[in-house]
């Protein structure tokens, strides 16, 4: 059994701060609290940057949920043309490097699809 938060954000830039202050609050104390913050604002801003949640009246999902093993975080957005991709890290671009960030923080990470938008998740090992 495990205990799951989650909180709706309206899909703007500052709401991503919002979203990091959300986690931090539930996870002070722990020691995942670090990467949990920033894996968190690595898939709010991506919802807000690259799906119909950063539309007009668009929103965005952050689900905490405390498992036996592991604290899982997702993100759902509204969804959009393009499926979340991991860009080469060594990549002269300016941005493209969240996913590679949550990859390296997260025991596993992955993409759900639903039938209004997706999912983005990522798993810490807890304690």
């Amino acid at each position: 059994m495990f205990t799951k938060w989650c909180r709706a954000f309206p899909g703007l830039p500052d709401q991503v701060a919002e979203a990091r202050h959300f986690v931090a609050a539930l996870l002070q104390e722990r020691s995942v609290a670090d990467d949990a913050v920033l894996i968190v604002s690595e898939l709010a801003t991506n919802a807000v940057r690259h799906t119909l949640s950063g539309s007009a009246g668009g929103w965005f999902l952050v689900v905490v949920a405390f498992r036996e093993d592991c604290v899982r975080l997702e993100v759902v957005d509204q969804g959009g043309d393009r499926a979340p991709l991991m860009r080469d890290a060594a990549s002269q671009d300016l941005g493209g490097r969240g996913l590679v960030l949550v990859s390296a923080c997260a025991k596993d990470w992955g993409v759900k699809d639903l039938p209004n938008g997706r999912a983005v998740w990522a798993d810490l090992v807890r304690d």
